[in-house]
């Protein structure tokens, strides 16, 4: 395999960690990982050579712009959750990033969206541009701006990936913001496994996102294309009925959550929810055309079920609690 000098920016997040431990394990590519801070890099950097930590704010990209000139595939990776300078780092540095390269010698950039901007039909969503958190509003606005510049000669190597709910974290890795919560599951299944709700969503691991971008740095595109990454859609009640099962927790009855009895538990309690929550709460079915995960390429999935969900969170199942008290 030719050596390939890849740009990663989002190293020190959950996401950035798989592919770049990905990367050095898999590859000896040249690898340049662009970080606020070093000390919050899990993985060995001195692990082999061709591994440069480049110490900077996204927003000080310019001063490496020689070097972008020079690489040969770029991953945009990072992201800020909702600071005031979420705009200028999830937008604007994004786009300065992606004009710095060299299109002549620049084969691929591989770039970090959200599936939460897309519709079921995988257009882009008009209500995370109108009520969307301010996350959720710049991955629309960096979108709307890919699309309308046209970036001179990189636009047609453009893969744009939309993540569904990801999953991820450990000795070795940041925890996903869904991951570490899930130990929250535990303490609640004895309530949760009596409701049924309508909804549906995907997800998909760090490790298999990794997978995929080893994949896509193997075959460049050759024009612009979108991907949605996640497993099969599950249904609320599919994950009641896995996570209780896991649990080892029996259901006797089900009582149905409608919308309005939310709606009035949230006002009961008086839970604080934005417009972007509400919308959410009543849009229920999160699920996509076309998802695409290792299986899509021939590879094997790492985590494709909610029993590896749970096992891989490092939650003891029904079975082993049993094994420890008896």
């Amino acid at each position: 395999m030719t050596s390939k000098r890849i740009f990663v920016t989002g190293a020190s997040g959950c996401i950035g960690h798989y592919i770049v431990e990905s990367l050095i394990q898999n590859t000896q590519h040249e690898l340049f990982l662009l970080v606020r801070s070093p000390n919050k890099l899990k993985f060995d950097v001195q692990a082999r050579p061709g591994i440069t930590v480049l110490q900077a704010d996204v927003r000080e990209i310019e001063q490496y712009k020689d070097l972008l000139q020079t690489i040969d595939c770029a991953i945009v990776a990072h992201t800020d959750w909702g600071s005031e300078d979420v705009h200028e780092i999830n937008v604007v540095s994004t786009i300065k990033l992606m004009n710095l390269l060299d299109p002549d010698r620049c084969e691929q950039v591989i770039y970090f969206s959200t599936a939460s901007i897309l519709s079921r039909e995988n257009e882009i969503l008009k209500e995370a541009d109108e009520i969307g958190s301010p996350y959720i509003q710049s991955k629309y606005r960096c979108h709307e701006k890919l699309s309308e510049l046209a970036i001179e000669g990189i636009a047609p190597k453009l893969t744009t990936l939309f993540p569904t709910l990801v999953l991820g974290g450990g000795d070795r890795y940041p925890y996903s913001h869904l991951s570490s919560g899930i130990a929250d599951v535990m303490k609640w299944i004895k309530l949760i496994r009596f409701l049924s709700a309508e909804g549906s969503f995907h997800f998909i691991h760090g490790y298999d996102i990794a997978q995929v971008v080893l994949y896509l740095i193997q075959h460049p595109a050759t024009e612009r294309r979108d991907l949605v990454l996640g497993n099969e859609a599950l249904t609320v009640d599919q994950t009641i009925e896995a996570a209780s099962t896991y649990f080892s927790q029996r259901i006797y009855f089900r009582v149905p959550l409608s919308l309005r009895l939310a709606d009035f538990l949230i006002f009961l309690f008086r839970i604080q929810m934005g417009d972007w929550e509400h919308f959410s709460l009543h849009y229920r079915y999160f699920t996509y055309q076309n998802v695409v995960s290792p299986a899509t390429f021939g590879m094997t999935t790492y985590c494709s079920t909610l029993y590896d969900v749970f096992k891989l969170s490092g939650l003891p199942n029904g079975r082993s609690q049993k094994k420890r008290s008896s």
